[in-house]
């Protein structure tokens, strides 16, 4: 099994990527291999609803991360998606990124386990979450809770290390986690299928 964390920092070993990496080594520790995906500091295209994805089965942009991250989702087993918090609110490289994954892999999301995580100085966080969380709802996605809001606080990596209550929300996202792997791969094994939901109905308020 495998668990993909996608860096929404320009800085590869930021707080943000601190908070993944604590996940990461309780996955570990079950048998779980994990990868930290970076979105760095280049520039992210955002979607402009072009619906070209929907005859590609990838983005039509393919200028940055994104397609590559849909490759590698396809055989993936669950997802956490980690950003800093600006202005209350997700960086625009993840938010640009995820739109496009959802739009043009949602396929390879759907109906794995993630979880989402924000970083933050001071506040902002539980903005952060909800909207990264939208995401994974209308792909049904299992979402992985831990025993406080995915959030961690510090202002360099160092301080977000003094965290600990966010540090200890970390690594039981990575137990909950795990445990979900598990039993959905218990399940396979006992004959359970992914189920099959109705997606005929597509309308909009004024018909």
């Amino acid at each position: 099994m495998k668990v993909l964390m996608f860096n929404g920092s320009p800085r590869t070993n930021g707080c943000t990527f601190t908070a993944l990496a604590e996940i990461a080594q309780v996955l570990n520790a079950h048998g779980i291999e994990t990868e930290i995906l970076q979105i760095g500091n280049k520039p992210v295209q955002d979607c402009i609803g072009c619906n070209g994805c929907a005859e590609k089965g990838k983005c039509v942009f393919n200028n940055d991360c994104v397609n590559e991250w849909i490759e590698k989702a396809k055989s993936a087993d669950g997802f956490v998606f980690g950003t800093p918090v600006y202005y209350a609110h997700p960086s625009g490289r993840i938010l640009s990124a995820m739109d496009r994954l959802f739009y043009a892999g949602g396929n390879s999301f759907e109906h794995k386990p993630a979880a989402v995580i924000a970083s933050a100085r001071r506040a902002g966080t539980t903005a952060t979450l909800d909207t990264i969380s939208k995401h994974l709802g209308i792909a049904q996605m299992p979402v992985v809770s831990s025993t406080y809001w995915n959030i961690v606080h510090g202002n360099s990596p160092e301080e977000t290390k003094q965290d600990s209550e966010g540090m200890q929300t970390m690594r039981n996202i990575g137990v909950n986690m795990a445990w979900i792997l598990k039993c959905i791969q218990a399940g396979k094994q006992s004959g359970i299928t992914v189920p099959q939901t109705d997606k005929s109905a597509w309308t909009n308020f004024i018909r």
